[in-house]
């Protein structure tokens, strides 16, 4: 069994004209591009320590079998507005586990991916530490209410949007958090 003890995010931007290697410079940009990356789904471990991602770059080996919650988008449609991110709740319990969510939407600025996805993640932690609350509350109410019950400790995202190539090359973004051993 493999449970992750350090986790960093990074995230990227690439273009180029075949829609892959749009991919691969986005992954470069993310500095993650030498790894053979596996997503998985999203649950931050518990005491997992969140890392700086300079640091978990350098613990990073070429070939090696890598674990990662990923969020991608990518349009070959000038000027389309496209974004990847990836949503974080921790729990004010260090011995209970956390939730990272994906969005990759079209047509939403960093801000309000960002917000979304912290959103998502939240209310995934919420509803298994039994917080009440109203799901049509707007999220800056909610997440008053999530922090104040004391069970939420912290919620942040890791977002990357671009505009799609003017000329019309693929344009790929990628925001992950990668989990390490």
């Amino acid at each position: 069994m493999f449970v992750p003890q350090k986790l960093f995010f990074t995230k990227g931007v690439g273009k180029h004209k075949d829609y892959l290697q749009s991919f691969e410079l986005a992954l470069r940009d993310a500095g993650i591009e030498k790894c053979n990356l596996v997503t998985v789904s999203s649950i931050y471990p518990p005491g997992c320590k969140r890392i700086s991602r300079e640091e978990g770059l350098k613990l990073l080996a070429p070939g090696a079998i890598t674990f990662c919650v990923m969020a991608r988008t990518a349009t070959n449609e000038p000027n389309r507005l496209i974004a990847a991110s990836i949503g974080v709740a921790q729990a004010s319990d260090p011995n209970h586990y956390g939730y990272l969510s994906e969005h990759h939407p079209f047509g939403e600025t960093d801000e309000r991916a960002g917000d979304y996805a912290e959103d998502l993640a939240a209310t995934m932690l919420a509803t298994t530490l039994g917080v009440e609350f109203e799901p049509d509350t707007a999220w800056d109410e909610r997440e008053k209410l999530y922090k104040m019950s004391g069970k939420i400790i912290r919620t942040s995202n890791v977002t990357q949007s671009a505009e799609g190539d003017k000329n019309g090359l693929w344009t790929t973004v990628v925001a992950a958090c990668v989990l390490m051993p």
